[in-house]
């Protein structure tokens, strides 16, 4: 903490400490075995030590704490506290004493004083005590500003600051991927590290949906009626440690039908994360809101709703598809079916579905076989919209497995 002195020589002191937490006092165990020449010497004076732990007496830690010795690091998402006094040293009365703190960042002036009125006067040997407390949501060089004004028995009004700068690191490194499936549901996985020196236990870590999702936490696993978090019971980060957290955004009913709707959302909503370390001290950070690409549907979206998993080789079955109009026109569709070498489509090719409104969707029900056996992929679908004489088409829309009934199959 840099500190510049004041030149003028003034009736009143100005202090300024952080309060931070205390850390456990930590002991240098000496020992040596039994026929060594010290012999029970060292063991003796560790028992007779205060700090240490009657009982485990060559434990580092010990039951004592000890107060900070230096400013230490602020994080952020942390809370930074400090102390201020303002002591008269003087053998004179001060009146009309006014203090002042504010914090300064790259971006913007905090006022942080507790009362911004006037104490009506100061005896000598007496002081005027405040405490500070604010969540540092900024990283960079902050400075406390603390100034001092008052007036002195003659009538002079006198005035001094000083300016405490400090650093604001990054406690946390967070990275996101995004994953669309074929359904309008949006995978999340985040990886969270910490980038500090001193393991952190991870009280939260959620996704706040924005407000056309519901989200799905995926990184609990659920035996019976208990859900187990899949990092244990225990949940420490390490320093330099990374964790995975994976989340499932579904779109709300209301919005789940409505394809434009969904197709244009690229916020998908923020993640919240609390953190402990040392003797609790608190942390929390919030991302800014996360986007994701939007999925690029084409102006027609075709999806499978329901496909059998295993089917037999050359008998029909069916399935059923769901096209939506993504696009900002009416469409007047027209269905074809092409044979593939190994899917053979059953029914008329060249049928007219009718007219498709914007964001409107149809579900439609085909008859299919394979005379192929193994692993084969649904293809040969085509839409024509009639108006606009656009055809679109569609293949590897599914898969199912094709087995003989008279032999042992496998996929």
């Amino acid at each position: 903490m840099d500190v510049n002195q004041t030149k003028q020589e003034h009736l009143l002191a100005l202090k300024v400490m952080r309060l931070t937490k205390p850390t456990l006092f930590t002991n240098l165990p000496v020992t040596c075995e039994d026929r060594d020449l010290p012999g029970d010497l060292f063991g003796q004076l560790m028992r007779d030590d205060p700090s240490t732990i009657k009982g485990a007496e060559t434990l580092m830690l010990g039951e004592m704490l000890t107060l900070p010795q230096n400013f230490g690091n602020i994080f952020l998402g942390e809370t930074f506290s400090s102390y201020i006094s303002v002591h008269n040293d003087s053998s004179q009365v001060v009146k009309d004493i006014l203090v002042k703190a504010d914090l300064q960042t790259s971006s913007q002036r905090l006022n942080l004083s507790a009362s911004n009125s006037a104490v009506a006067e100061l005896k000598p040997e007496s002081c005027i005590d405040d405490v500070i407390h604010h969540e540092v949501k900024e990283i960079g060089t902050h400075i406390l500003v603390c100034a001092v004004s008052y007036t002195t028995q003659c009538g002079e009004k006198l005035y001094f600051r000083k300016f405490f700068k400090f650093q604001v690191l990054k406690p946390l490194d967070v990275k996101t991927k995004f994953y669309n499936a074929e359904t309008d549901e949006v995978f999340l996985e985040a990886q969270i590290q910490n980038i500090t020196t001193s393991p952190m236990f991870m009280e939260k870590v959620s996704l706040e949906p924005s407000m056309m999702y519901n989200v799905t936490e995926l990184n609990i696993v659920t035996s019976g009626d208990q859900g187990e978090s899949t990092f244990g019971k225990m949940s420490y980060l390490q320093p330099m440690d990374t964790r995975q957290y994976l989340y499932c955004l579904k779109p709300k009913p209301e919005y789940a039908e409505k394809a434009g709707v969904i197709k244009g959302v690229t916020v998908i909503g923020k993640l919240d994360i609390v953190w402990k370390t040392n003797l609790g001290e608190r942390g929390r950070l919030q991302t800014s809101q996360l986007q994701r690409m939007a999925p690029g549907y084409g102006d027609i979206r075709m999806s499978v709703e329901m496909i059998p998993e295993t089917v037999n080789l050359e008998e029909p079955f069916d399935i059923t598809c769901k096209i939506i109009n993504c696009s900002e026109r009416t469409m007047d569709l027209q269905l074809e079916m092409c044979n593939t070498r190994t899917v053979h489509w059953c029914g008329i090719s060249g049928r007219q579905l009718g007219k498709l409104t914007p964001g409107a969707s149809l579900l439609l029900p085909l008859t299919v076989f394979s005379s192929v056996q193994g692993l084969q992929s649904i293809s040969g679908l085509r839409l024509t919209d009639t108006f606009l004489k656009r055809t679109y088409e569609y293949d590897d829309i599914a898969q199912v497995c094709v087995v003989c009934p008279f032999l042992n199959n496998e996929c």
